[in-house]
């Protein structure tokens, strides 16, 4: 598909030092895209960066700092003439236990980054950028911003609250930018260990694709809604979860055979 070239534009990754932020940036960069990496320190970002197969360069800034924010799309737009794609993967989970249990302090953080910095981040690009030349911006959602589950409310609202920010954003910025998201189940990496490390074998046995996800699987989900293979979709959420917002696969398997 001709369509998911991507050579020639410019796009930055919030949140790329590891998982699947990482993974999102080397996708663009094998479809042909300059990357520039976020992290929270410049260190970070740089050894990020230095993994990338292909154009990258990591710059240092915490996605709720306005002026490192700015900063960094200032800086992408000097050294590579545009931004032409947005993803906001950065996010964050401090809080773990029933909602009510939880503090303001915990609140905001989650709300912060997982919220108002693809906000900041998007209006960012829109005014030094996009809103003149177009461009796309995916979000990273969750499958808990479309379901219930213990212990992770305040994290899964905020996700919900994104899933809407996604839809609200792509008829605010129509027709010259479109915005999307994904929505990750249980994916391999750090910020999920909570809901994986100790019972991987039991969550792959009740996943119809039976495994949890791997961060490639979003990246590549995550390139084509950056490119114009997609140029007809926005305020899109799509589910990447191999089945497991289906529910427990375990009582349909039985031991039938396909296709008896």
């Amino acid at each position: 598909m001709t369509g998911l070239d991507l050579t020639g534009r410019t796009a930055i990754v919030t949140g790329a030092s590891r998982g699947i932020g990482l993974s999102i940036a080397q996708a663009l960069a094998t479809a042909g895209a300059n990357v520039v990496l976020t992290a929270r320190t410049q260190e970070s970002a740089d050894a990020a960066a230095d993994l990338i197969v292909g154009t990258a360069i990591g710059v240092g800034a915490h996605v709720v700092d306005e002026d490192a924010a700015r900063h960094c799309v200032e800086l992408t737009v000097r050294q590579f003439g545009s931004v032409d794609i947005l993803i906001n993967n950065a996010g964050t989970n401090p809080a773990y236990g029933p909602t009510i249990d939880q503090d303001h302090a915990r609140f905001a953080k989650i709300f912060d980054v997982n919220l108002w910095a693809p906000v900041l981040w998007t209006s960012l690009v829109t005014r030094a950028w996009m809103g003149e030349h177009g461009g796309a911006v995916v979000n990273t959602a969750s499958i808990g911003g479309l379901s219930l589950e213990p212990n992770i409310g305040l994290y899964n609202a905020s996700k919900a609250a994104l899933i809407h920010l996604t839809e609200q954003l792509a008829m605010e910025l129509s027709p010259k930018i479109r915005v999307n998201a994904v929505a990750p189940g249980v994916v391999r990496t750090k910020l999920a260990e909570a809901l994986w490390q100790e019972q991987e074998r039991e969550l792959s046995a009740s996943t119809a694709l039976d495994r949890i996800g791997e961060p490639d699987d979003v990246a590549a989900a995550v390139a084509f809604l950056a490119s114009d293979a997609a140029s007809w979709i926005t305020g899109e959420t799509m589910v990447i979860d191999g089945g497991q917002r289906l529910g427990d696969v375990a009582p349909f398997r039985g031991g039938a055979t396909v296709g008896a």
